[in-house]
């Protein structure tokens, strides 16, 4: 729902260059240099003086699981400028200071596990490549910290290796640092600084009960399926999960050809908890106008914009304004200066929650000068959020009312919870509550082409075209992914073979897949608002676990 924890996701996913393997460091220098050091104080309300921080307060051991804060700490000879320099003499500071910052390396036991080259605009105070010689950065804290170094330790820790690196028992942490400089070509420094630490890593105790698979209860709305599946690839991903090794998961559902598969629960939920899927949410923005369409209350999706509000009455009106088709807002192409995942834009869905009338904030932002309307992609909460109230004025006794009488009463979903505008109109950008089980009936209507038992609640036509690929957009920096109306289009790949998925996804890794050539819908609620490797998790959990348990049926 909070367009700040998507652009913190898809941010730290473009903050990094990385390289990772289990090959053995060869490096002279790392014999040499040791002047990194680790400390279990809490940087962030340390009240010591450096020379006190220096003396007194370094470890030379961490408990991975039980220890609360670790900060890194190293003292260069030469600001980092002076490094760059002599990686591209020929170049001027500013070019320097733009194409250059830290490579950070994580060794376990001597094994190099992950490298990342820090973006190069990450700490860009005033005088933190020219002129500082001391750096201290935080890496573990209890909870999310506004940190770059905390996300890069996530980004180690839960992304790229660290945990399958430091299993039960004793092990040794390097961190290496040095410059890089990319000008097309990537160049990197000798060693600047090397240290080490002894890290402790504690058997986790699990309830094994909870590894085992969950007997799927009666009275679902959906017939049990009888087919049979890979448990233990199964039982191996609920450990994951019950370990910790997959944050915060609350419910797996798996439907093949209409019947329930798979129905898993952890976290202290249940069937019956609602869930906040966040912007899964905008996706019944979709349906709900498909349905508003098909009765007659709005003419089509290429409906304008203009047909339902005065443009010329709101500020920075521009005659390209007029060409905004519902369409356009549908498929996050409708050329309003206004992107989620750029912080500096003015059209987020954090400004807009901040103002007193969220369809007047949006109509007020001006139109993008370059961008191609119905063409060029831009992720627009407050897009999402206008086809709602267009729906509103629309339909007889409103969106809410009418979203209860012809998609949830009409799927047997008489339990959900509406996020609601300051109008108190239904939130279409995000944030509605269902329970994982409603979820995937909702996934399933589209793989039924918007059939449920007999009832045509959605064309057909419409279906595919929500499913289609409308636009090409980039994911993260991720090649491939598309969007249809108001859902997401991408490919995995197992052992070679490509299925294609549409879905709808939300922060923190919720999502409902959509498969096209598999008989399969896929349900997948999480509570890891923010964290900079939901997806991703999500991801792993998809193309090592889920689709091959489903697919190979052991």
């Amino acid at each position: 729902m909070r367009s700040k924890y998507l652009f913190i996701l898809i941010s730290c996913l473009l903050l990094s260059c990385k390289n990772s393997g289990q090959s053995k460091l060869n490096d002279k220098q790392s014999k040499e240099v040791a002047n990194l050091y680790f400390s279990e104080v809490n940087y962030l309300k340390a009240e010591f003086s450096s020379e006190e921080f220096y003396s007194e307060a370094f470890s030379k051991s961490f408990n991975l699981h039980d220890d609360n804060f670790l900060t890194i700490v190293f003292t260069l000879e030469k600001p980092l400028i002076y490094s760059l320099q002599e990686l591209a003499p020929n170049l001027a500071e500013e070019e320097l200071l733009s194409k250059g910052n830290f490579q950070f390396s994580y060794l376990v036991d001597g094994n190099m596990i992950y490298t990342e080259n820090l973006n190069a605009g990450a700490g860009s105070v005033k005088g933190y490549k020219t002129e500082k010689l001391d750096f201290r950065i935080p890496l573990v804290a209890p909870e999310q910290i506004d940190w770059w170094g905390w996300f890069m330790w996530k980004r180690f820790i839960k992304f790229n290796g660290g945990q399958d690196a430091f299993t039960e028992g004793k092990h040794t942490l390097s961190v290496e640092i040095r410059s890089y400089l990319n000008n097309g070509t990537l160049k990197v420094s000798p060693l600047l600084a090397k240290g080490s630490i002894a890290v402790e890593v504690p058997k986790i105790s699990i309830d094994e009960s909870l590894v085992s698979i969950q007997r799927i209860e009666a009275n679902s709305g959906l017939e049990i399926s009888n087919d049979n599946f890979d448990r233990a690839k199964i039982k191996a991903l609920n450990r994951k999960i019950v370990e910790g090794r997959f944050n915060d998961i609350n419910g797996i559902v798996v439907i093949k050809d209409g019947k329930l598969l798979i129905e898993e629960y952890f976290n202290n939920a249940t069937r019956d908890s609602l869930h906040n899927a966040m912007s899964v949410g905008k996706s019944f923005a979709s349906t709900i106008l498909g349905i508003a369409i098909e009765d007659g209350f709005i003419k089509n999706e290429d409906a304008l914009l203009k047909d339902f509000y005065d443009l010329t009455s709101y500020k920075n009106y521009s005659p390209k304004k007029d060409s905004v088709t519902l369409k356009s807002l549908l498929t996050m192409s409708s050329g309003f200066l206004g992107n989620d995942n750029d912080y500096e834009s003015p059209g987020t869905e954090d400004k807009m929650q901040a103002a007193d009338n969220w369809v007047k904030f949006t109509l007020d932002l001006p139109m993008h000068e370059d961008k191609v309307i119905g063409k060029d992609y831009s992720y627009f909460t407050a897009g999402s959020n206008l086809v709602g109230d267009i729906i509103e004025k629309s339909v007889p006794e409103g969106l809410e009312k009418y979203a209860d009488k012809k998609l949830f009463a009409s799927l047997d979903i008489p339990n959900y919870k509406w996020f609601y505008t300051p109008q108190n109109i239904a939130y279409t950008g995000g944030g509605i509550q269902l329970r994982a089980i409603d979820f995937a009936k909702y996934g399933q209507l589209y793989k039924n082409n918007g059939l449920w038992n007999g009832k045509q609640i959605l064309t057909k036509a419409w279906i595919e075209k929500s499913l289609a690929r409308q636009v090409s957009q980039d994911y993260g920096g991720i090649e491939g992914f598309h969007y249809g109306y108001l859902f997401w289009n991408r490919i995995y790949n197992l052992n070679g073979k490509n299925y294609e998925v549409s879905f709808s996804a939300g922060n923190g890794g919720n999502k409902i897949f959509i498969f096209k050539d598999i008989p399969f819908v896929v349900v997948i609620t999480t509570s890891a608002y923010g964290m900079p490797n939901a997806h991703a998790n999500v991801d792993k959990m998809m193309t090592n676990y889920i689709l091959p348990a489903i697919l190979e049926k052991q």
